[in-house]
């Protein structure tokens, strides 16, 4: 199962002559766009995703938060953060976080760096959170093994039931003829994490917002994802309206989670047999 989705998120990639001609990182993301989340997260804290890690954070506990961004995902908390370790790859984002973190007075560490590899040096947490990643993660099952070892309560997932670039394909075959895939999903994540003996219990509902505002805001993000130049934005408007994609329906969320295994208690030692009485040879 994880060589299959391995191979669906491979086909996601972005055709070699197409990305030579990009004039910006198609799979680049803003950190004020990032930031943003956080702070809307903040101001309405809500979903089941936060509802199940709180219920299971011990008063004062600590949480992982791989691919942590902003603190979109875990910053609500608040005060029931003991400590928030928070790991990503980019020094805007856990820079952003750490802002949001100390006006809240949350206890942060962070760690620089991408999951699995940061993992010996990342402290084990009551709950790991990892919050819209695995569609980013190639070897799935190393990713959640090592997310699991880090949890000693629970692990909480959240994703979108399709891969969240999947509202562009239209556009893909309307400006390059290229047809992407429809795999992999949520569903997949879950046969994944049973396949490696973990009891997943599952929830989804509608994203909480629109994807976008306004048309002009999703023209900008089309054509970064499609490796066209911003001056095309107004022909991604165009296209958007007549290929009848506005507005852009709202993604289903999908939140996973299991617990742990407790680790096996140490078998008893085996009594020694009682020295004979030396009196009676018994």
């Amino acid at each position: 199962m994880d060589e299959r989705w391995r191979a669906d998120l491979e086909r996601w990639a972005v055709p070699e002559e197409i990305a030579a001609r990009a004039p910006a990182d198609p799979w680049g993301h803003s950190a004020a766009r990032f930031a943003e989340r956080a702070d809307r997260a903040l101001a309405t804290p809500e979903g089941p995703a936060l509802a199940r890690t709180a219920e299971a954070l011990p008063p004062g506990g600590s949480v992982l938060d791989v691919g942590a961004g902003s603190g979109a995902a875990t910053l609500p908390l608040g005060p029931a953060l003991g400590e928030l370790i928070a790991v990503d790859v980019s020094d805007a984002m856990l820079a952003e976080l750490a802002s949001r973190a100390a006006a809240l007075g949350v206890p942060l560490r962070a760690v620089r760096g991408r999951w699995p590899d940061v993992a010996d040096r990342t402290p084990v947490a009551d709950v790991a959170v990892a919050a819209h990643v695995v569609y980013n993660v190639p070897d799935l099952a190393a990713f959640l093994t090592a997310l699991t070892g880090h949890a000693r309560r629970r692990v909480v997932l959240e994703l979108t039931e399709r891969h969240p670039m999947s509202w562009l394909n239209p556009l893909w075959q309307h400006f390059h003829g290229v047809t992407r895939p429809l795999t992999p999903t949520a569903h997949d994540v879950i046969a994944v994490a049973e396949g490696l003996g973990h009891r997943v219990r599952h929830e989804s509902r509608l994203a909480p917002l629109s994807r976008f505002d306004r048309l002009e805001d999703l023209a900008e993000s089309a054509c970064r994802r499609l490796c066209l130049g911003r001056e095309r934005a107004g022909e991604v408007i165009t296209a958007v309206v007549e290929l009848d994609m506005w507005p852009v329906p709202r993604d289903r969320w999908f939140t996973l989670w299991w617990e742990p295994e407790p680790e096996p208690e140490p078998e008893p030692e085996p009594e020694s047999a009682p020295e004979p009485d030396q009196a009676t040879g018994r």
